[in-house]
Formats: C-alpha cells, sequence, structure tokens
C-alpha cells in the first residue's frame, strides 16, 4: 500500500508573498508594508492590490498580501507579523456591496474575484472592516485606505443596499489617510514619507484626510469649497444633487479646488486629483514584473481572472461622464494611453506564457476605441469643468487619434505566435463613426462574432439624463452590419440596456420595448439600475431630481415596477415564472 506523501509546499516564486513561509524563501523577516484586499490575490495589472505592490515592491520596500482574510479572526491578518511601516486596505476591484448583492438586494450566488466564485469571502463595508482589523491587530501602526470602494465613498453618500445616507468612509474606517483614484503616485509619496519618519500626510493630491476636532478648528478653509454637510444633508437628502454636482466638478488636477465636508466637529479635507500616469511612466507601470498569473495556493480558479487573463490593458481615464458610471470618480474623466511598443512588448510576453492559446482577449479599458485620445492636453481643458468631454456633444477641443489606434490593431495581430486579437471592451459609438477607418479595420478583424455595445436606452430624455447620445445606435448598427456583410462574415450585436433608470417609467421604457420587437431581439441579459455610490444617478434616485435641470422626475423603487421594466426588455419571451437563482442574477452583466 502506497504510502500518503505531504503535500509539497506552494512555489510562489514571483509572486508577492502571502506567507511566513514565503517571506521566509526571500529572506525577509518583516514586511515594510502589508496590503489587505477583498480579492483573491492575482498578480496581474487589472487587479489593484496587485498593481499598486508591485509599484511599491519597484521603490525597494518589501510588501506582502492579505487576500480576503476571515474578518472574524484577527489573527488571519497577523500571519506575517507587524509590518515595519503601515498596513494598506482595500475592498478590491468592486465596491464590496456590489459583490455581496444584485440589484434586488439579494444575496449574489457567485464572487467573481474569489476562488472558484464562492460567495462570503469578504464582508460587507469591506474596507472599513479591514480598517478597524487593522488597528487592532497592529495598534499604532498608519493605516492607508485606497481602492474603489475608498473612492467613490469618499464624502457623504446613497448606499442602495442598505437604502440609506451614510458619512465619509473616513468617519467609520478610522484611516490615517484616504487615497483616492488610481493611486501610483500618491501611494509612493505617502510610503517616502512614513519610511522618512514624517507622519504628516497633508498636501498630497489624490488623497483625503479626515481632521480632529482641534485640527479642524485651527484650519484654514477661506480658498476652499465647502461641501454640504453630514447633518444638512442627513436633513434635506436633496442636497445630495448639489453636493455630487460640485464634487464631479471639480474632479479635475487642473482647476479643482480642496473640498471640505463637515461632520460634527471634524472635516473631511479633500485633496485636488492627482494628475494622469501618462507617457514613458504609464509604460513603466504595466511592465513591472507581474506574473499574470492568480497565486498559486489557490486550487480553483478565479472566475474574473480567467475572463482577461489573454487581455491587454491599454489606455485608462474615461471622459464620457455617464451618470450611471463610476470611472469618472475613480479613473478620472482625462485620458492617458500607453504607446504601441509597450503593449505589442506585453503581448509577445504574454505569448510566452504556457496557458496562451493564440488568442489575445481584448485590448481595452474604460473604452477600447479611445486609444490614443487626448483631453486636457490644451489650455481650454485645463480650466474646463464639463463632466463630459462627449456629452451633450463632442467637445471641439477633445483630440482623437485614428491613426494611433489602427497602429494598435494591426501590429498587435501582426505579432508573432499571434492568431486572434480581439476588443472586446465597450466602445464609444458615436467616436467610432468618426473615425471610419477605425471601426472597418475593428469590425472586419477584432471581433469574435459578437461585439458588445452599451446604447443603454432608446428614450431620448433618459439618455440625457444618462449623459448619452440619442440616436447613434442605429446608425452604428446600420454601418457594422455592412461592414461585416463586406468582409463575408456573420457578426451580431450584444447590446446592453438599463432599466428603471431615474426618470423611466413604463411609456419610457415603451421606447425600447418598441425597438426591440422591431429588431426581433431578445436580450439574455438585463442591466437592472444600481445606483452606485457618489454617482449622479444616485442623486436622481435619492432626491427625485433631473441632474440637469433640477425639476422633479419620477424614480421606480418598488420590486414590482423595476421587474416589470425588466421584463420589458424581454419582449419575445416566454413570460414563465422565473425561478429564485433567475431572479437573482437578472441584473448580471458579464
Amino acid at each position: 500500500m502506497a504510502v500518503p506523501q505531504p503535500t509539497p509546499p506552494v512555489d510562489a516564486t514571483g509572486f508577492l508573498p502571502m506567507s511566513r513561509a514565503e517571506m521566509v524563501a526571500r529572506g525577509w523577516d518583516e514586511l515594510d508594508i502589508l496590503i489587505i484586499t477583498g480579492d483573491a490575490y492575482v498578480d496581474h495589472p487589472s487587479f489593484g492590490a496587485a498593481m499598486i505592490g508591485r509599484v511599491l515592491e519597484a521603490q525597494g520596500y518589501r510588501v506582502g498580501i492579505i487576500a480576503q482574510p476571515d474578518w472574524k479572526n484577527i489573527e488571519s491578518i497577523q500571519v506575517m507579523g507587524r509590518p515595519r511601516l503601515y498596513c494598506g486596505v482595500t475592498a478590491g476591484n468592486l465596491d464590496s456591496m456590489l459583490s455581496n448583492y444584485t440589484a434586488g438586494r439579494h444575496k449574489r450566488k457567485e464572487d467573481v474575484y474569489s476562488e472558484d466564485g464562492a460567495p462570503g469571502k469578504r464582508p460587507n463595508h469591506a474596507a472599513v472592516v479591514y480598517c478597524q482589523m487593522a488597528r487592532r491587530a497592529f495598534p499604532g501602526l498608519p493605516v492607508v485606505l485606497g481602492g474603489m470602494e475608498a473612492s467613490m465613498r469618499r464624502v457623504v453618500h446613497y448606499d442602495y443596499w442598505e437604502d440609506k445616507l451614510r458619512p465619509s468612509i473616513m468617519a467609520d474606517a478610522k484611516a490615517d489617510i484616504l487615497v483616492y483614484g488610481m493611486g501610483e503616485v500618491a501611494i509612493r509619496e505617502i510610503s517616502k514619507r512614513i519610511r522618512d519618519g514624517n507622519l504628516d500626510l497633508s498636501g498630497i493630491r489624490g488623497t483625503a484626510l479626515f481632521l480632529g476636532a482641534k485640527a479642524t478648528a485651527a484650519a484654514d478653509f477661506k480658498d476652499c469649497i465647502i461641501l454640504p454637510s453630514w447633518e444638512e444633508v442627513q436633513a434635506d437628502n436633496k442636497l445630495l444633487l448639489r453636493l455630487t454636482k460640485v464634487v464631479e466638478a471639480q474632479q479635475t488636477p487642473y482647476a479643482g479646488k480642496h473640498l471640505v465636508q463637515m461632520h460634527g466637529t471634524r472635516a473631511l479635507f479633500q485633496e485636488p486629483p492627482a494628475f494622469p500616469v501618462d507617457g514613458p511612466d504609464l509604460d513603466a507601470l504595466y511592465e513591472l514584473p507581474f506574473m499574470r498569473a492568480q497565486h498559486p495556493s489557490y486550487k480553483g480558479k478565479v472566475p474574473g481572472f480567467a475572463t482577461i487573463k489573454d487581455s491587454i490593458i491599454v489606455s485608462r481615464g474615461c471622459p464620457g461622464g455617464c451618470t450611471f458610471c463610476g470611472l469618472g470618480f475613480h479613473q478620472g474623466k482625462f485620458l492617458s494611453s500607453r504607446s504601441v511598443d509597450s503593449v505589442l512588448k506585453e503581448i509577445r510576453k504574454l505569448t510566452e506564457s504556457d496557458t496562451f492559446r493564440g488568442t489575445v482577449s481584448d485590448l481595452g479599458g474604460p473604452t477600447a476605441n479611445l486609444f490614443g485620445a487626448k483631453n486636457g492636453h490644451v489650455d481650454p481643458c485645463k480650466s474646463c469643468h464639463r463632466p463630459s468631454c462627449l456629452w451633450p456633444t463632442i467637445c471641439p477641443y477633445f483630440g482623437i487619434d485614428e491613426q494611433k489606434g489602427l497602429d494598435l490593431l494591426r501590429g498587435s495581430r501582426a505579432q508573432p505566435g499571434v492568431k486572434h486579437v480581439f476588443v472586446q471592451s465597450g466602445i464609444r459609438m458615436d467616436v467610432a463613426l468618426r473615425t471610419p477607418e477605425y471601426l472597418k479595420e475593428l469590425v472586419q478583424n477584432h471581433v469574435s462574432g459578437h461585439m458588445k455595445v452599451a446604447p443603454e436606452h432608446m428614450h431620448p430624455d433618459v439618455l440625457r439624463r444618462m449623459r448619452k447620445p440619442a440616436g447613434d445606435f442605429p446608425a452604428f448598427m446600420e454601418k457594422f452590419h455592412e461592414i461585416s456583410e463586406e468582409a463575408g462574415k456573420e457578426q451580431y450585436l450584444v447590446p446592453y440596456f438599463i432599466s428603471s433608470f431615474p426618470g423611466c417609467t413604463e411609456k419610457e421604457m415603451g421606447a425600447v420595448e418598441q425597438f426591440l420587437r422591431k429588431e426581433n431581439w431578445n436580450l439574455q441579459q438585463v442591466q437592472d439600475f444600481i445606483p452606485l455610490p457618489m454617482t449622479g444617478s444616485a442623486a436622481m434616485y435619492v432626491t427625485g431630481l433631473d441632474i440637469n435641470t433640477e425639476q422633479p422626475i419620477p424614480v421606480v423603487r418598488n420590486a414590482g415596477d423595476r421587474e416589470r421594466q425588466k421584463r420589458m426588455l424581454r419582449p419575445n419571451q416566454d413570460p414563465r415564472p422565473k425561478s429564485k437563482w433567475e431572479q437573482d442574477n437578472l441584473d448580471r452583466v458579464d
């Protein structure tokens, strides 16, 4: 009878350490910085914890990662000991409430950023919970909070899943500093100051501090914009609309002002946004030594990584300003693109992987066809507070570089070992119609049979509240099918529409239903509206006011009305009763 052999130790060479054994393998007796994340550890630039970890490693710091700790057990974040400098905290790539709950406020059946998609591995309000854990586990150690959840909850905001207003996340998290936005520049400066014994963390762009009562009383806020306070918004929730519009208007590193929001006797003090990382500095970030793999301690797959493991991020920032989206508050509206050479270099590295089968699944970013486009490059941009460069019309100063996009597409599919290169990220149809050669190249050579597009709605009033252009989708459809037919390819569009958006009743939803019937479309997935924290759509949902006119609009809130709007997006579907699983997952968008 064979004697069972002990499980060999995990070979994590190349990954940031997750255990004491991995620290010892590197010859470390302590960490400089510990990062706690609500996602499984995937060493890929699309995962925030990995990106920040690699940036700090490149600065010479010893960085470890605790991924999805047991929040009921304080020892789960102590396995690598007390870090020398500070503890960094992120809830992960998504807001933890969005990760945990559907639009119907049901618990999700899957968490795509967990091993095997297992739900329940991150707590609600994970950023707050992890910060509090770090405080208890490492008394006196600075705590730095960042990531999407921190960015989108940095001021007073509405939490849809709890159906209530909440103060700045800093009031509950008790972190020393909050980093909003992409964070690579801010985290270098924070780390340098703490390393040098300077605990004054003020004056760092892209950060916010929660001042104590004495510091607040002594501060001079004369050159700051004073936002409605926590108490004022609680007393009159209509102030949330003004608050949102002011924060959004100041989301510019070129002309943004300091923001102050009182919480009792304490002030949330926000610095202007950081300037976007661009040029060689952006290339350098994506050329850090990522393993492009999930940590080998995981036996199952992390679904969120499996879908993007053969993809390449080519740009950052989103100038669209859509009111339902948080990208403008996190990545910012100013675009930055990698050089074509840097992207091609990463593709060549990807082809060396044992798991690569010849297909680059995506060349993307927030908006794939804005690669090479520019804003913020001329003086009028630097004084502009418009939330969108593309709505209500494309700004005349917005620079579209069709040739750079063509160079990227053609160069990528010419790389040795590459059979196919697809573009799966969303595109701006209004920009695509202005770049006919790029659109032809895209449709003829870079569509995998199905192309995802997001018209979001068909009623002009709803589109205006979304800050989405009206009328582009039919023109884009016609051009897409014309180019596909010329290429001799049978290809299809997969459109996404949003139901139950503020100002959308069944009457407005009828415009979408009529369109779907005309095209004989039966959508497989429906994007049921979720008012994400700090977005314009959340402000409209709470206040019942149009973000553009500030006039009253109808808002669908109860489950029955929301369900009827979802069903209108399936006009050709058998109206049989849905199972509980189907109900829980109708709002899923993959």
